[in-house]
């Protein structure tokens, strides 16, 4: 089986062979969002940038129990693996892909029945404009129903069975179809914001399409069964992954808040160019994301092997790696933020322009701690410490963020809203370490 490579090969050699292909899917990925953003605001406007942004909540928490399900499917099919129970994982396996196109249809109905109403209740102040813009967005990914969320999964499952290559290639082609799409529709023959949901939503489902043929026969370490899983098992997923739900759906929470206060303190142009700073942070952010969501397969394997040295020797690697990738982001955004804010600008929008300069440089400083949120949640995911990883994201993503905008932005202003990432990732890394230094993990309670 290819999965044995988690436990054979040295972890250095490891590292670089589950992350790097992992790195470079988890930025091309990232252009699936930035690559609407740069079209959308440099020929559609101001209102349909903000719009892009008011709707990413409501597709974000659609997505949110795929996420759950495949996460927790992944740590279960890499322990099994590494007990040498192939059968055993395949159920899993195949249990999940069908509860997340059965769940995912239900949800894409929702949102393409409630789009409008949704959106008006989560963006009060937001123009006519950018509500009938977001409407339009959110419709179209509705439509394309479960291939969206299925996608994720399924690439989760390929670097479960050992292709993290093949994982990368499939993401890179999807990716590169988004942009070439994107630049023929919008560029080219000057469609709307419809035109950009559908070169991402197009662009996905195929990858998905492919990814899920992929399974067929007994090709990969994993493959389809009709067999189902015990009531056990599956509660034991949905607990593996419910910091990943609960992150998600904090995530979105946290943008519908982030958009209130931005709507407050500086009007659509504030939510614009909070739409532009995500668009960076989103590639500098999947990497670190995509060191750490590598590995967790190689962790779970060597965990349910009972390799505990050699698990603690990988992660090991993917702190290292996730220190010295942060530093680099944080002078990458302090010193050219600038240059990249304008790609997503009209020539003459200084208003946006300065606004986005400014809440980059701000936003920068969250670098230098954000990483230790990240690395950690995934360790514990990992390991099947559920309470652990979902106390993290609750602190870090939720809690100490609305805390903090509450108490900064009365005395800062809008300044206060780009300082908050960085004030509530001090608060929640603290958090994190004491719960790291308080895990024991020994051979004998895997």
């Amino acid at each position: 089986m290819d999965s044995e490579m988690f436990a054979t090969t040295p972890p250095t050699r490891l590292f670089f062979r589950c992350a790097l292909p992992e790195v470079v899917t988890a930025v091309f990925g990232a252009l699936y969002s930035v690559v609407d953003g740069l079209f959308v605001g440099r020929f559609l406007g101001e209102d349909a940038l903000a719009a892009v942004n008011l709707i990413m909540p409501v597709i974000l928490i659609i997505e949110a129990i795929s996420n759950m399900i495949a996460t927790g499917a992944s740590v279960q099919m890499s322990v099994l693996l590494g007990k040498g129970k192939r059968e055993k994982a395949s159920r899993v396996f195949s249990f999940s892909i069908k509860f997340i196109l059965a769940f995912s249809l239900v949800l894409s109905v929702l949102g393409f029945v409630f789009a409008r109403p949704f959106i008006a209740v989560i963006a009060p102040g937001a123009t006519e404009n950018a509500i009938s813009f977001g409407t339009e967005y959110l419709k179209v990914y509705a439509l394309f129903g479960p291939l969206i969320p299925v996608y994720f999964a399924v690439d989760n499952y390929l670097r479960v069975s050992g292709k993290q290559r093949l994982s990368m290639y499939i993401g890179i082609a999807s990716q590169g179809l988004n942009v070439l799409l994107d630049f023929i529709l919008i560029a080219v023959l000057h469609q709307g914001i419809m035109a950009a949901a559908f070169a991402s939503c197009l662009s996905i489902a195929l990858g998905s399409v492919v990814m899920l043929a992929l399974f067929t026969g007994k090709r990969m370490d994993v493959y389809y069964t009709r067999k189902n899983i015990s009531s056990l098992r599956f509660f034991r997923i949905l607990a593996n992954g419910s910091s990943e739900l609960f992150s998600n759906i904090a995530a979105s929470v946290m943008s519908i808040v982030m958009n209130l206060f931005l709507l407050k303190y500086g009007g659509t142009t504030a939510v614009a160019a909070f739409s532009i700073l995500m668009y960076v942070d989103s590639i500098i952010g999947m990497v670190c994301f995509g060191m750490c969501d590598a590995l967790q397969p190689a962790i779970s394997y060597c965990y349910g092997a009972g390799l505990i040295d050699r698990m603690r020797s990988i992660f090991r690697r993917v702190l290292a790696a996730s220190v010295i990738t942060s530093a680099i982001a944080f002078f990458f955004m302090l010193l050219a933020g600038r240059h990249v804010a304008m790609i997503f600008i009209k020539p003459g929008d200084t208003t946006l322009a300065e606004m986005s300069v400014t809440a980059i440089k701000l936003f920068s400083f969250s670098y230098l701690v954000g990483w230790i949120d990240m690395c950690f949640s995934s360790y514990f995911t990992a390991l099947e410490r559920p309470g652990r990883s979902l106390t993290v994201s609750f602190f870090g993503t939720l809690f100490f963020p609305i805390a903090c905008l509450y108490l900064i932005t009365p005395i800062f202003g809008l300044d206060g809203v780009w300082l908050m990432p960085t004030v509530s990732a001090i608060a929640s890394g603290i958090l994190t370490v004491i719960l790291a230094l308080s895990l024991r993990i020994t051979r004998n309670n895997v």
